[in-house]
């Protein structure tokens, strides 16, 4: 929208601008705000930021160091759809107040230095990532957990369960168990909503490409964009995300990025297509396998090499790994192939070698997207420079294997124990470029052995009630 300070100070004071919003994304991966009237945002504003509490930021720093600095990214700049009066949105990067210098535990800045460090190396100069997020559409969601109960509750208009539901009248054309993908309306109940969901999005400046019923019962939809840089497609899934949410809400329905949030039904992905380019020219065409260069190849294998470190920044959740099991479209084997959907990493068809990428689908849309992009440019990276081997392609259906040949397939890690396991075991290769410092990684690791596995293993769960009350 801006490619300067001075042109977005510009809009701001002349074209009817009420409010500026300063937007960041906490280590987790949620986007905070702060309002500012518009009468009080000038150049000034604009190029050194304005303090706040950092301590109160999951994963951030101390209360007795706890003053920190958002400055603007003025080129990330649009106006919200959502709010009453005119506000002008602003991404932001997390400054020390102190040093002026950027704060190594900003998801941002941890983008930033990634596309830094690719240019470093002389590999290339551009990383693209295209995103395919994913999530549901619900009417209706309850949970609780306390000393004596714990229970959640979703509903949807489209939900198989509800076939038999007196709806005064129930009109059926409910998507069954797997049979979203994906037919016309009435079935696809959701398709003026996606509709308004694009509308905003390409208001915003978001080039969306597809949308469409998938898979699941219940609501599974998703919105496809188109490929851009890592930082600015980073920026985009968290863009995208409010969008979707404040449409649903508009419409008196909620959305949700869990990877599973129903059970005995597929879940929710991220497939990240991503490719490297030098000098206007793609990197990763050439006369391999599935017509892809040695240098993607090799990218491929430090993706394989690294899958398991990788999965605590891309299936980050306990809940990721309720859907990186068989037989629900989740690639939890680490095998590569053209086409092949039971792979973790496919080679989509390419007629061109400007669209020649790869497809790594095992992340989630609850993945940080700076972070979960970063990481996996590092990977790839790593692959490269050590010129790392991805084996040999699986064309088979995984599903189908015997247990003997399937038993030889490495695997995703089994939970998010198991991947904290993995990062703190295997995390050199995103200390490179100081893209990762130590500190990011640990806080990371505490953070969520601290706050999300040791809270749940010390719960019990609704359904050992129904294995172990009477054993």
């Amino acid at each position: 929208m801006f490619k300067t300070i001075d042109e977005a100070a510009s809009y701001i004071r002349n074209e009817g601008v009420a409010s500026v919003d300063f937007r960041f994304t906490d280590l987790m991966g949620t986007w905070q705000h702060i309002t500012i009237p518009a009468a009080h945002v000038d150049e000034n504003i604009l190029e050194v930021g304005l303090g706040f509490d950092g301590s109160s930021i999951r994963g951030w720093c101390e209360i007795h160091s706890s003053d920190m600095t958002f400055v603007p990214d003025v080129t990330s700049a649009f106006v919200d759809p959502f709010f009453r009066r005119k506000t002008v949105v602003f991404c932001c990067d997390i400054v020390d107040p102190i040093t002026t210098e950027k704060y190594t535990r900003d998801p941002r800045f941890i983008a930033e230095k990634a596309v830094k460090f690719l240019r470093q190396t002389g590999i290339g100069d551009q990383a693209y990532f295209g995103p395919e997020p994913e999530f549901f559409i619900f009417d209706d969601v309850r949970f609780d957990s306390s000393e004596q109960q714990s229970f959640y509750f979703l509903d949807s208009q489209e939900g198989s369960w509800n076939t038999g539901a007196d709806e005064m009248p129930n009109l059926q054309y409910k998507p069954g168990i797997k049979g979203g993908y994906f037919p016309v309306p009435p079935v696809d109940s959701l398709h003026d909503l996606r509709c308004q969901m694009v509308e905003q999005m390409q208001a915003i400046g978001i080039n969306v490409e597809a949308h469409h019923h998938e898979v699941a019962t219940a609501g599974q939809c998703e919105i496809d964009v188109r490929f851009d840089g890592l930082l600015r497609q980073a920026d985009i899934v968290q863009m995208y995300k409010y969008v979707v949410r404040n449409v649903a809400i508009q419409n008196n329905k909620t959305v949700t990025f869990m990877p599973k949030p129903l059970f005995g039904d597929n879940g929710s992905g991220m497939h990240c297509h991503q490719s490297i380019w030098k000098n206007g020219q793609p990197l990763f065409g050439g006369n391999g396998y599935a017509g892809l260069s040695q240098e993607a190849l090799w990218y491929l294998g430090g993706i394989i090499k690294h899958a398991n470190a990788l999965a605590a920044f891309t299936n980050c959740t306990t809940n990721s790994y309720k859907r990186l099991v068989p037989g629900f479209e989740a690639p939890n084997k680490l095998a590569y192939s053209s086409r092949n959907r039971s792979a973790a990493i496919r080679i989509p068809i390419a007629t061109s070698p400007k669209a020649k990428r790869i497809e790594v689908r095992f992340p989630d849309p609850l993945a940080n997207p700076y972070l979960a992009f970063s990481a996996m440019l590092m990977a790839g990276l790593d692959g490269i420079e050590n010129k790392i081997s991805p084996g040999e392609p699986l064309d088979k259906n995984i599903y189908d294997l015997d247990p003997v040949e399937l038993s030889t397939i490495p695997s995703m890690p089994g939970s998010l124990s198991e991947a904290l396991d993995a990062l703190e075991a295997d995390h050199d290769f995103l200390l490179k470029g100081d893209v990762f410092t130590p500190d990011v990684i640990e806080t990371w690791i505490e953070y969520k052995r601290e706050n999300e596995i040791k809270p749940l293993s010390l719960r019990p769960h609704p359904y050992e009630f129904k294995m172990y009350y009477a054993y």
